[in-house]
C-alpha cells in the first residue's frame, strides 16, 4: 500500500515546542552538512525529521565494514555504496518533498561556495582529520556570513562549538595554520573542541588511539548525542531564539559520566591554561608512541 505524504502532518507533533510559524521556517531552510558518515549521515536523518526543507550535502567514500558500529546508513546491504546516495534515500524515504544538492566530489576550495550558496546553517560531519577540507568550509562560511556548528563525538559524549559571522574565526580559536603536522592539527582540534576532557577517564586502552594512522575508538551514542545538540543548536539558529553559545564558549556532554561542561577559553588555544594542556597532551601521546 503506497502511503501519501503530508508535511504537515508528517511533522505535527514537533508542534508545541515550536509554533506552526517557526515550523513553516524550518520548512523553508537550508542546512549544508560536509560528511555523511557517523556524525554528519546522523544529523541528516535529525534534522529530515526536524523538518528542514532542504539540504546541501558532500562525501566521496563509500560503506565500508568498520562503519558498522557507528555510522546510520551502514548495513550489510549497503556496504561498497556510495555513503552520499544511501544517506540521501534515507532522508528522502523521511521526507519526499525534500531539495537536495549533491556533491558526490566532496567539498574543496574550488566548490566551497557552490556547496554553501543559500544555506541558513553548516553542520560539520567531515572525518575527525579532514583539517583541510574543515578549514576550508569554515573560513568560507565566515567569509559568506553563514554560521556553523561542529560536533565532536568523544567517547560517549559529545563536544558542540558554534562560530557566529562577526565572531571568533575557526583558525583563530584553534590556533591552526599552514606547516603543522596531523599529530598537532589532531591534537588541537581535539583540545580545543573539549577543553574539559570529560572522555579521557574512562579510556579503556589509550594504545587505540593512534593520530598518525588516524585511526581513533568510536560509540554510535556519541554520533546520536551530537546530532541531538548541534540539531538544537541549528533549531535555534534559523529560528532565531533560545542563546547560542559561541566560540570560544563551548558545551560538552558525557553521558557516561553523567556531566555537562560549560567550556570557556578566550582565546582558544592561545589560552594559558590550553597551551599547558597541550604540552601535557602532547608528552603523553610521545610516551604512548614510544611504549608502542
Amino acid at each position: 500500500m503506497k502511503h501519501r505524504f503530508d508535511y504537515g502532518e508528517a511533522f505535527q507533533r514537533t508542534l508545541g515546542w515550536i509554533t506552526p510559524e517557526e515550523q513553516a521556517r524550518l520548512r523553508r531552510a537550508r542546512v549544508a552538512i560536509a560528511g555523511m558518515g557517523g556524525v554528519g549521515g546522523a544529523h541528516l536523518l535529525t534534522l529530515s525529521r526536524l523538518g528542514i526543507g532542504a539540504f546541501s550535502l558532500s562525501d566521496f567514500d563509500v560503506f565500508e565494514l568498520h562503519n558498522m558500529n557507528r555510522q546510520a546508513g551502514a548495513r550489510m546491504d549497503t556496504l561498497g555504496r556510495s555513503k552520499l546516495e544511501v544517506m540521501a534515500e534515507a532522508a528522502l524515504n523521511i521526507n519526499p518533498e525534500l531539495e537536495l544538492r549533491r556533491f558526490p566530489e566532496g567539498v574543496d576550495a574550488t566548490n566551497a561556495e557552490a556547496f554553501l550558496e543559500g544555506a541558513d546553517v553548516y553542520v560539520d560531519g567531515l572525518d575527525f582529520f579532514a583539517f583541510e577540507a574543515r578549514r576550508t568550509l569554515f573560513n568560507t562560511c565566515r567569509e559568506m556570513g553563514i554560521p556553523a556548528v561542529t560536533a565532536a563525538p568523544l567517547g560517549m559524549g559529545s563536544a558542540v562549538l558554534t562560530f557566529l559571522p562577526g565572531g571568533m574565526a575557526f583558525d583563530d580559536y584553534f590556533q591552526f595554520r599552514e606547516g603543522l603536522s596531523t599529530n598537532e592539527l589532531s591534537l588541537r582540534f581535539m583540545m580545543g573542541l573539549a577543553p574539559a576532557m570529560l572522555q579521557m577517564g574512562y579510556l579503556a586502552d589509550p594504545g587505540r588511539v593512534d593520530l598518525a594512522a588516524q585511526k581513533g575508538p568510536s560509540t554510535p551514542m556519541a554520533c546520536d548525542l551530537c546530532a541531538g545538540m548541534a540539531g538544537t543548536e541549528v533549531l535555534k539558529l534559523i529560528l532565531g531564539r533560545g542563546r547560542v553559545v559561541a566560540a570560544p564558549r563551548g558545551l560538552h556532554f558525557d553521558a557516561y559520566r553523567g556531566r555537562l561542561a560549560h567550556t570557556w577559553r578566550p582565546g582558544g588555544n592561545r589560552n594559558p591554561l590550553q597551551r599547558l594542556l597541550l604540552a601535557v597532551a602532547r608528552r603523553r601521546l610521545a610516551a604512548v608512541a614510544r611504549s608502542g
